[in-house]
């Protein structure tokens, strides 16, 4: 669990540092650099003989979704919502993580239902007068498509991890980014707009920080720990960073300063209601886990 701890105090600084060193600079270009950064630091250990041709494409494929994937949609919603929006919304992927555990043994319950319910209204509850409605739900809708991405990618690793103890973690890991990154590649070369790269060293400097420690060993780390807990534990930690992001976001970049009275009033309600969904489905998680002999 120290694995993810440190990783979410990692991951919580850089929403805020996105949306305000990176808002100006095309989000694939951004997500397929940072992926690539990952992947070279992890290179030499890309040719392992440990894992069979097999298992290796259906890394690739596992590392594709959770990191291409996700990170294409969430660098992306930073252009139509702020960092601390982003963080919020974030807060539904444990959810997604005890979901997609579920259903990959063929499990289900009516109180997904609920919990979607709440989170959406969630949703409609903080929609703030300073943010488009157009803008606003693609992304909320790109945020669920990244929270799915990146919950799957875990749930699937840690069942393969658990099935091949043997291999060390980084040498998983250099196919799990190596997937990503090319898949952020394909995206990149299709919808990049060249005009909005980088163009001083702050960003420069936050794109090298975001590719080699949140990325490179934040994941690394995360994964690692996320073979070595529960499906509970690990939806936790998936939120153990989304008040302290929105704290950052907020008050320390400043976005405190272009949110009405009214707008955090909302912000507060719609926060609730999305706590609630997650305490709801982090009570069926955890009986689940103890049933299931998970921990």
């Amino acid at each position: 669990m120290v694995y993810l701890a440190v990783v979410s105090v990692l991951w919580a600084f850089s929403f805020g540092l996105i949306g305000s060193a990176l808002a100006d600079v095309d989000s694939f270009f951004v997500a397929t650099l940072r992926l690539l950064c990952a992947t070279l630091l992890f290179l030499p250990y890309l040719r392992s003989r440990k894992i069979r041709r097999k298992d290796c494409g259906k890394l690739m494929t596992y590392g594709a979704i959770q990191f291409g994937l996700m990170y294409s949609c969430y660098m992306q919603a930073f252009h139509y919502l702020p960092s601390h929006l982003v963080a919020l919304f974030s807060i539904l992927t444990p959810l997604y993580v005890v979901l997609i555990h579920d259903l990959r043994r063929r499990q289900f319950t009516p109180r997904w239902l609920l919990t979607a319910c709440l989170s959406v209204a969630g949703a409609v509850a903080i929609k703030a007068k300073e943010v488009p409605a157009g803008d606003f739900w693609i992304g909320f809708g790109l945020m669920q498509v990244a929270g799915l991405s990146f919950a799957y990618g875990q749930v699937a690793y840690r069942d393969w991890k658990r099935k091949n103890p043997g291999v060390a973690d980084q040498e998983v890991f250099s196919l799990l980014a190596a997937g990503g990154a090319l898949t952020a590649l394909q995206f990149s070369l299709y919808f990049t707009e060249w005009g909005e790269l980088p163009a001083n060293e702050v960003q420069w400097g936050a794109i090298l920080y975001l590719g080699v420690v949140a990325s490179g060993f934040g994941f690394f780390l995360w994964n690692k720990g996320a073979a070595r807990t529960s499906p509970g534990t690990l939806a936790a930690f998936n939120n153990a960073a989304v008040p302290l992001a929105m704290a950052f976001s907020l008050f320390v970049f400043g976005e405190i300063d272009d949110i009405s009275k009214e707008s955090l009033l909302r912000l507060g309600v719609g926060s609730s209601l999305i706590l609630m969904a997650l305490i709801l489905s982090m009570k069926k998680s955890s009986s689940a886990s103890v049933t299931r002999g998970d921990h």
